[in-house]
């Protein structure tokens, strides 16, 4: 850390996995780029690729203006078939228990910094709508919580 800073300095590249990379991965990467912009390459995976992007945290995420509604969901064998680099990450946060698994499997392979922030799944729980909304709103922003907390205030302003 940066002497007298309480924060880490951002790292240059960072990828969020979860479970299915469609709730709570996309929500940290989408606001992870709203935060802190171009000042690091951030992507997000899931251990499978079995779901689209779910429209509670599509819906939540916008409250905040992050526009998640063209994201696609995708696995870790995906994302290394399409050409991103495991190995160029810097760290790896990962939001549910079968995600820091695979991410710790991957270190085998390579060197990699894996985090596990352990951060609610809010998919299945609410009947109303409404009750939903206030779970994904949860999650939302324990993600933001855990951000802002590990790497300080936003580095991007309202125009950018």
């Amino acid at each position: 850390m940066e002497a007298g800073s309480k924060f880490q300095p951002l790292p240059q590249s960072v990828l969020f996995c979860c479970d299915h990379n469609a709730v709570r991965s996309p929500m940290a990467e989408g606001i992870m780029k709203k935060l802190y912009g171009a000042d690091c390459y951030i992507q997000s995976v899931g251990v499978k690729n079995d779901l689209e992007i779910d429209g509670f945290a599509v819906a939540v995420c916008q409250e905040l203006d992050v526009e998640l509604s063209r994201h696609r969901s995708r696995s870790f064998d995906e994302m290394e078939d399409w050409g991103d680099d495991l190995s160029s990450f810097d760290l790896v946060l990962a939001l549910s228990p079968a995600s820091q698994r695979r991410a710790l499997d991957l270190t085998q392979f390579y060197h990699l910094t894996v985090e596990h922030w352990p951060v609610l799944d809010p998919t299945g729980i609410g009947e109303t709508r409404e009750a939903k909304l206030i779970q994904y709103r949860a999650t939302r922003d324990q993600i933001l919580d855990r951000l802002t907390a590990r790497f300080g205030p936003a580095t991007v302003g309202p125009s950018e």
